[in-house]
């Protein structure tokens, strides 16, 4: 789908785009090509596509793999994907569409994905908790790539001690390792952002780094930890352990008590919430 044939489809349908649904549509066949490679698809591939929009990505997709699921929340790009696609018909059995809120639907319906990969252009307005919510997920996608803002993509990759370090990070990185990634001009989306976009390719780590009493403890040590990132880190786990707990578990990691949370690693914080998961030891 070209740029011409997106703007004929929303100008026969008098479709305004909403700028609160995050609907910068990618046109770009390099670009999507791109996205495609990143994802290292193959025929027996289950994919999730989050924000379809108009289908050039899908189109893509359904040509490639074998099951797709579409999740739009905009009813008038459904209408449009359901006459482009056929869905009503079977024209395109690959393709499942629905028309959901996609971060209400993860929320809703806590499936396994673990056989699955997102290759989605994300919607930026929700990008980042999307792919927490698959992130933290007890079975998340093998794959996931997306497109999504440059800012937003540092954040993910960040290491300890860099200003983009925090709870993006550790949360996306406990269960995902990031590869290389590579951005996408503004000029490629249509209408154009005002800002810088990238895709990002996250692959789950194998096997899981910690069980799913350790993963609750571990969010909410990350959360508390950055929640006034300029104090201690010490200071502030003391509202939900007990100062001799933490600080035996401080001295073994060798961890100053005046360490701030932006210079912990995520192998830090993983040994703490396997140390301080389930009641407090004395």
């Amino acid at each position: 789908m070209k740029l011409t044939d997106m703007k004929q489809a929303l100008a026969a349908q008098g479709i305004q785009l909403t700028k609160s649904l995050g609907q910068n549509f990618l046109h770009d066949a390099n670009q999507l090509r791109r996205i495609l490679a990143a994802a290292e698809l193959k025929p027996t591939d289950r994919v999730l596509e989050i924000g379809p929009g108009l289908g050039p990505l899908t189109e893509m997709l359904v040509a490639q793999v074998g099951e797709v699921l579409a999740i739009e929340k905009d009813a008038r790009l459904v209408e449009v994907l359901q006459q482009h696609f056929q869905t009503e018909t079977g024209g395109t059995p690959v393709l499942r569409l629905l028309h959901d809120d996609a971060l209400d639907y993860l929320k809703r319906d806590a499936r396994d994905w673990t056989d699955w990969k997102l290759v989605a252009n994300l919607p930026f307005s929700v990008a980042s908790p999307l792919l927490v919510e698959l992130a933290l997920a007890a079975r998340g996608p093998r794959r996931m790539v997306g497109t999504l803002q440059v800012e937003v993509a540092n954040r993910l990759l960040a290491q300890p001690g860099a200003p983009d370090y925090g709870v993006l990070t550790l949360l996306i990185q406990l269960n995902y390792e990031p590869q290389p990634w590579f951005k996408i001009p503004p000029s490629c989306f249509f209408p154009e952002p005002d800002v810088d976009s990238a895709c990002v390719c996250l692959v789950r780590r194998e096997p899981p780094p910690l069980t799913d009493g350790q993963r609750n403890a571990y969010v909410r040590i990350v959360k508390r930890s950055f929640s006034q990132r300029r104090k201690m880190m010490f200071k502030l786990l003391k509202a939900d352990w007990p100062e001799p707990q933490l600080a035996r578990e401080f001295e073994r990691l060798t961890l100053s008590p005046q360490v701030r949370a932006e210079k912990v690693s995520l192998e830090q914080f993983t040994y703490l919430a396997r140390n301080l998961h389930g009641p407090p030891s004395t």
